[in-house]
């Protein structure tokens, strides 16, 4: 808990925290604990990496990634064999290493880590278009950059480039095919199966999106890219109890990072990193300073992106466990020098990720592409369903730039079916009239029967974007930075603001016709 809360404020990945750990307890440290599996290392990785982008997956919107897709996805393949030959080379030219461990340095931190952005890019107030192309990025890239290190590992000549571009292609469009069949059908099963208590919704979402990883490993696909994909699909399928999934996968996450981050500083020698910190430090100085940028500037050179979000690109291509774990790929293979490899990816990752982390924000606000935090909150739909009443509650928070401030309970114009119960404000709860002003702070809480459920929710988005004319001023419904946080309240939260139990529609009929202000 400690080491949470000191990356959480530090800005720094917990990476740095958690290896330390490891380290401490392996050898050279306190307790001297020997361990050089390097096999079990890898396993033990891999599955927490299913996890890891299994949570950023459900914690990727997908209004912001849609429109940044294309540029995603260029990034995170042309990119991507852009940073590997320059970096290559680098090691190769300046460090004196052979070409095949040249080629495997290259390929295993050309990979940004999903869970290094994620924890920090969600902290720094940046435009959605850049936490987008990022946080995508960081998803789909390990992709092809597994089979990079496992090609470059293998044993015998390195095949031809084109062969293997072919192989990655073909990978990565059996995993997305996979990945997106899993995640509609998971999706839909959900929400369309009544599952015998909500605790096993959280299970079953993170089962299927397991499955999809396992079945793009069984078709010869890109396991990793299947569960991203199937994952995204879930989280943004309004899928019922939502607030119990997305925390029970961010615990998860947390602990696949804590075991992966300790595990790999138990596997560590710290005495055999001396002499591969200079040599690490200029393949890190190549990587971060030359093939990064190059592989940002050209891979978004047609998406006529500003050359300042480019450069913010650039410097936030964050490294993490992911590298260190794909290090273990040749140790495991048997590749000579394979253990002076998995040293110099260990310290590049740990200098550049304590120069990076806490530097981003400092150089986002230089540049001036900084948004005011009070206007990037991340704002979430989500909903509780009543099946036996065939009825939803939404809780909707009025942020503090909401237009939805001053606005008459009547002016919100909720179709037939919906109504606004309760309002919350300063801690009372109390029944609203069709003339009780909503001020900024309020929460509500609506109730709106099945086939209403959706309308809804847009019009109070609407109204929260576009305040009471919203409609005749054609404001739709779509998400803005002012829009009303509409979220679902515990089943127990409920009952305390009620001051009953039990499942019945508060201010409204069991048959979901709208209540009386």
């Amino acid at each position: 808990m400690v080491a949470v809360r000191i990356s959480s404020r530090s800005g720094l990945p917990s990476l740095l925290l958690y290896l330390g750990i490891g380290i401490a307890m392996g050898q050279d440290g306190i307790f001297d604990v020997k361990f050089d599996n390097a096999e079990l290392t890898q396993v033990i990785g891999y599955a927490a990496l299913v996890v890891i982008l299994a949570e950023g997956g459900l914690g990727t919107k997908w209004k912001e990634v849609k429109p940044v897709l294309p540029a995603a996805a260029v990034l995170s393949t042309l990119g991507v064999g852009v940073s590997v030959g320059v970096t290559a080379t680098a090691a190769h030219f300046l460090v004196g290493l052979d070409w095949r461990q040249a080629l495997i340095i290259g390929a295993v931190v050309s990979s940004t880590d999903a869970a290094a952005v994620f924890s920090v890019l969600r902290r720094v107030p940046l435009p959605s278009r850049i936490t987008g192309v990022l946080e995508a990025e960081s998803g789909f890239n390990d992709a092809p950059v597994v089979i990079l290190v496992v090609a470059f590992s293998a044993v015998g000549p390195v095949e031809h480039w084109y062969v293997l571009i072919g192989e990655i292609a073909l990978e990565l469009a059996i995993g997305a095919a996979i990945g997106l069949a899993v995640g509609w059908l998971g999706s839909y099963g959900i929400r369309h199966v009544a599952l015998p208590a909500s605790g096993l919704y959280p299970i079953a979402v993170m089962a299927i999106a397991v499955t999809a990883y396992a079945a793009g490993a069984m078709a010869h696909g890109s396991g990793f890219l299947a569960v991203y994909l199937a994952a995204m699909i879930l989280g943004n399928s309004k899928l019922p109890h939502w607030p119990a999934t997305r925390g029970f996968a961010d615990g998860l996450g947390w602990l696949a990072q804590i075991g992966m981050f300790v595990l790999l500083g138990l596997l560590v020698t710290p005495h055999d990193l001396i002499d591969d910190f200079w040599p690490a430090v200029v393949v890190g100085l190549a990587l971060t300073a030359v093939a990064r940028p190059l592989s940002v500037f050209i891979s978004l050179a047609p998406f006529r992106l500003p050359r300042r979000e480019k450069a913010l690109m650039s410097w936030a291509g964050l490294r993490g466990a992911v590298p260190i774990v794909l290090a273990t790929i040749p140790m495991v293979s048997g590749v000579d020098g394979s253990t002076r490899v998995f040293n110099i990816v260990f310290v590049l990752v740990i200098v550049y990720t304590l120069i990076q982390g806490p530097t981003l924000p400092w150089l986002a606000k230089t540049l001036k592409i900084s948004d005011d935090p009070s206007e990037t909150s991340d704002l979430g739909i989500e909903s509780a369903p009543l099946e036996r009443l065939r009825g939803h509650l939404l809780s909707v928070a009025v942020p503090g730039k909401s237009k939805m401030h001053n606005v008459e309970v009547a002016e919100l114009r909720l179709p037939a079916g919906a109504a606004v119960t309760l309002v919350v404000r300063d801690g009372k709860s109390f029944v609203p009239a069709p003339s009780t002003v909503l001020h900024r702070g309020d929460e509500l809480l609506v109730v709106a029967t099945d086939p209403v459920r959706d309308a809804a929710e847009a019009r109070l988005r609407a109204v929260g974007q576009g305040g009471k004319l919203a409609g005749w001023l054609g404001t739709g419904g779509t998400d803005g930075p002012d829009d009303a946080v509409v979220e679902v309240p515990s089943l127990a939260k409920l009952a305390r603001k009620l001051g009953k139990g039990g499942e019945s529609l508060p201010g409204g009929k069991a048959d979901g016709s709208k209540a009386p202000h």
